[in-house]
């Protein structure tokens, strides 16, 4: 069972704005209802200013309440002004969001920017995007757009923010790709992790401080090198790495691949390797 503040049980049960603008100055359409959650948003503006703004939408409460209270924040607001605001401040408005329905605030931002786009006559470059979760349509723009502003650190999270990955999970890899890619442009890279056998930080970072006392760091030193888990974040691991390894080099893989396929195989299948020297 959620855990919901009272501005979003208050949204939920008593929605404000419900309906349909006839003939719009911009609409956004979102979601579908194949994947469970969908929004149309309509606006009414005159000079530029929302005077109006109507919602239907299909989903969860979360969904309901983020959307009405999208409503809320956008009357009276000039377009431009509009345009700037994020999911997130959809969520503080209404006193936060469970982390598992963040996407229905990012789903409110959408339709939003949809909105406005339809109204200046112009296209998102999201929808420009390759899709990447067949599941819910989402693409490899609308991932990295949310890993980059809610600087999200694991294949969960992206889930929890865009869906993707929430259905058959084909897609884990392509996001697994993407979030390595796009960590590594924006912030300092540690360490992620995210799998169907759960297990707590704690736990996790115990088990790969015993594969790397067990497995690794032995072969290492008759190398003359050596391994230090710098830290844990997800699936990111940061270690530094000193030497070298005469059986990495032969097999012509690194010694941060040698260690990342360890940790994969003995710890846990998601984990990404990044070495701090590097």
């Amino acid at each position: 069972m959620w855990e919901y503040t009272e501005l979003v049980q208050e949204h939920f049960l008593h929605p404000r704005n419900v309906g349909e603008i006839e003939n719009p100055s911009g609409m956004g359409d979102v979601g579908s209802l194949a994947c469970g959650d969908a929004l149309k948003l309509t606006l009414k503006v005159e000079n530029d200013i929302i005077v109006d703004a109507k919602f239907k939408t299909f989903g969860c409460a979360s969904a309901i309440a983020s959307s009405s209270a999208l409503t809320e924040m956008i009357k009276g607001l000039h377009i431009d002004e509009a345009a700037k605001i994020t999911n997130q401040d959809i969520a503080d408005f209404l006193g936060g969001l469970p982390k598992e329905k963040m996407h229905c605030s990012v789903m409110g931002r959408e339709a939003l920017e949809a909105a406005i786009a339809d109204y200046r006559g112009t296209v998102l470059p999201t929808a420009e995007g390759e899709i990447v979760c067949e599941c819910f349509g989402v693409t490899d723009l609308e991932i990295i757009r949310a890993i980059k502003e809610s600087n999200l650190r694991s294949i969960e999270e992206i889930t929890n923010f865009t869906k993707a990955g929430g259905g058959c999970g084909k897609c884990e890899e392509k996001l697994r790709d993407i979030l390595r890619a796009t960590a590594g442009e924006t912030f300092e890279i540690k360490a992620i992790a995210q799998k169907p056998q759960r297990m707590t930080a704690l736990q996790k970072i115990k088990k790969i401080e015993e594969v790397l006392e067990r497995e690794i760091k032995p072969g290492l030193r008759k190398d003359g090198g050596d391994i230090e888990l710098i830290d844990v974040d997800g699936d990111f691991v940061m270690v530094s790495l000193r030497g070298a390894c005469t059986s990495c080099a032969k097999s012509q893989t690194t010694l941060k691949q040698y260690v990342e396929k360890k940790l994969r195989e003995l710890v846990l299948d998601t984990l990404i390797v990044e070495d701090a020297n590097s």
